[in-house]
């Protein structure tokens, strides 16, 4: 039998509600401090307690950290799904059970590994009654460590980080995974190809999810206002920001620089973001699909008065309330025209955990440079999931207040001001902060129709002019929203883009399109609407371009073929939206079902590519029309130095 090395998945099923969290955090955190990438996928039920949960953790020496549908080992303490746990174990995978389900077990074609959980924490003097179900998980964790050389001294480091360094619970739950791992070193005998070695390819990386990432950059970019309503899977933005508030933004004297109010609804939580934008704050709410229903008027009011606020959507599968703990991209239309009348919204779509900090704080600048609401797109899978990540820097740059004016500004002016006045020809006017004392400093704000000068007024003309610069500001908008990330491959002939989480997805396809198809790809990641020039050039280069994502409708695709109609016969929509996050699977299957391009020489002697009956039928591929400036050049995420600036984030 043949090892298999830092390359497998491993799926652990419980109940809802049964604890097992910790057990399994454990395993994956453990399996990162020995330097293997990983990741971990949590599968849970909308309800409290009681209906099955797997999750899933992947090792992957390469570095390829994407949702893995294969299941090589499973565990699995739940008698509910013991049957389909068993039934999806990879042939030549491992099944660990607790031995008190008595249940058949009917393959040969897999090692089979009873524990007897119960009977282990049972007759542990220092686990309280109250606790064994609890600590019984880390039986397993210690039983799995055992079988395939999980290194113990990371386990108990992964439980120390965990705890906190309190010592009473290490030593606990680190009791039961040793009594877990000796029961297994005496009455099991190894049966499976699973081993894990350590590695260094995890070296000065941290693992985070992307909803604490995002609490701590919207921290780093000022926030002073949030206005929040709980909703899976954004509450966790807030509760990290009601966390690490109090510890970095409290004055000397004891006092807090900030306010986190939870509001008796999405409504309320929007309404009040606003008032706290109009007035200066640097002001933001966090919410899922079903929320952004309710804001959506308040939105427009925003977009209309152009008060800039920070909107998080931790995107969920829809439509309606749909199903609150699964992920999904299906809220991109709907964000990207939110509201009636015309409207155009400014969005924001980080693709990994780095990027959900990073962002947290660019929104703010972007949002009061442009004067408007800036949609934030995470999902359930990045907002909640643990991912490897390169630690988090302090921004660089100073503040982007935009065009504020002050006492001083006001005095030169001696009054020639419009609020919505466009002096600069970009569309965006100038604004004063309440509490600045000059006599003309103030004015009002409709959500109805205004002139330059904030009057309201209903005249057509004036009503032109003011969605024409609102129009104007947009296109403004693309010098400052984050530009896409090329990733580039020599001698591609197709071209791939995607946004958000299903980066990771991509990476993974593309090389399977390689070696195994040997189809050469370009990758160009999404980061922001409105478009800038990037993804122009990037469409001009390929006849064939593949639009990956997760929902059922291809909506950036959509959105693309209304802004780039001339390469709407070049446009391909990959589109799959079941509430599972991405795989490589079905990107890769997804545009080999596709792709035009005859039959494709083998690679390392594996067999060639036959299309389908469809595809036979297509022409060939034609060669690129247009030579892209992208062409050659690597588009890297700008460099963000630790540094404090002028204006600092406080």
């Amino acid at each position: 039998m043949n090892k298999i090395v830092n390359n497998f998945s491993i799926t652990v099923g419980t109940v809802n509600g049964s604890g097992s969290s910790t057990a399994n955090n454990t395993i994956l955190r453990s399996i990162f401090k020995m330097g293997i990438p990983v990741s971990g996928k949590n599968l849970f039920p909308s309800n409290i307690q009681g209906l099955p949960t797997w999750y899933t953790i992947r090792a992957n020496k390469d570095g390829f950290i994407a949702h893995h549908e294969t299941r090589d080992i499973v565990i699995t303490l739940n008698v509910n799904s013991f049957a389909r746990d068993l039934a999806s174990v990879t042939p030549g995978g491992a099944f660990f059970y607790s031995d008190d389900i008595k249940l058949s077990i009917n393959r040969d074609d897999i090692a089979v590994y009873p524990m007897p959980i119960k009977s282990i924490i049972r007759n542990d003097p220092n686990v309280p009654t109250d606790y064994r179900d609890l600590v019984g998980n880390m039986v397993y964790v210690g039983v799995l460590a055992q079988m395939i050389d999980m290194d113990m001294e990371k386990v108990l480091a992964a439980l120390t980080f965990h705890f906190k360094g309190k010592q009473k619970p290490i030593d606990m739950n680190f009791n039961a995974v040793k009594a877990g791992a000796e029961w297994a070193k005496a009455n099991l005998t190894k049966k499976d190809p699973f081993y894990l070695e350590p590695m260094n390819k995890t070296d000065g990386l941290i693992m985070a999810d992307g909803n604490t990432a995002a609490a701590l950059g919207t921290i780093f970019g000022g926030v002073q206002f949030v206005g929040w309503y709980p909703i899976t899977p954004a509450s966790s933005l807030a509760e990290g920001l009601n966390e690490y508030l109090p510890q970095l933004r409290k004055r000397e004297d004891g006092k807090h620089t900030y306010a986190v109010v939870q509001a008796e609804d999405e409504l309320a939580a929007l309404g009040m973001t606003i008032g706290a934008g109009w007035a200066g704050l640097r002001s933001m709410t966090s919410t899922s699909g079903p929320g952004l229903s309710l804001m959506t008027e308040f939105a427009g009011l925003a977009y209309y008065a152009e008060v800039p606020v920070v909107i998080w959507d931790v995107q969920r599968i829809g439509p309606s309330t749909g199903l609150p703990t699964r992920t999904s991209q299906g809220d991109l239309t709907f964000t990207h025209f939110i509201g009636h009348g015309d409207s155009h919204s400014v969005i924001l779509l980080p693709g990994d955990v780095y990027e959900c900090f990073e962002f947290g704080w660019k929104a703010f600048d972007v949002a009061e440079r442009i004067q408007t609401p800036v949609f934030v797109l995470s999902d359930l899978d990045m907002g909640m999931n643990q991912w490897i990540s390169k630690p988090f820097q302090y921004p660089e740059t100073p503040m982007d207040r935009g065009k504020v004016l002050l006492e001083k500004d006001l005095e030169e002016l001696k009054g020639n001001w419009g609020r919505y006045l466009d002096k600069d020809g970009d569309g965006i006017g100038h604004r004063t902060f309440p509490g600045n004392k000059h006599p003309l400093s103030s004015y009002f704000t409709r959500g109805t129709g205004h002139d330059e000068y904030a009057k309201y007024t209903e005249e057509p003309d004036t009503y032109l002019r003011n969605m024409d610069r609102l129009k104007r500001k947009h296109e403004t908008a693309k010098q400052y929203v984050p530009a896409p990330v090329l990733h580039s491959m020599k001698g591609a002939t197709v071209g791939i883009i995607a946004y958000g989480s299903t980066e990771a997805a991509v990476l993974e396809a593309r090389h399977q399109l390689e070696t195994e198809h040997g189809i050469k790809t370009e990758f160009l990641r999404i980061r922001a609407l409105p478009f800038t020039k990037e993804v122009d050039e990037f469409l001009a280069k390929y006849d064939q371009v593949f639009v990956v994502e997760m929902n059922r409708d291809g909506q950036m695709h959509q959105i693309l073929l209304t802004e780039y109609a001339q390469y709407a016969p070049n446009l391909k929509s990959v589109a799959f939206g079941d509430g599972m996050p991405a795989s490589a699977k079905w990107v890769r299957e997804g545009i080999l079902a596709k792709y035009v391009g005859g039959k494709q020489k083998a690679v390392s002697g594996k067999k060639k590519v036959v299309k389908k009956a469809a595809a036979k039928k297509a022409a060939p591929a034609k060669k690129a029309s247009a030579t892209s400036s992208l062409k050659g050049k690597k588009v890297t995420k700008k460099a963000v130095a630790g540094q404090k600036s002028k204006a600092k984030r406080k």
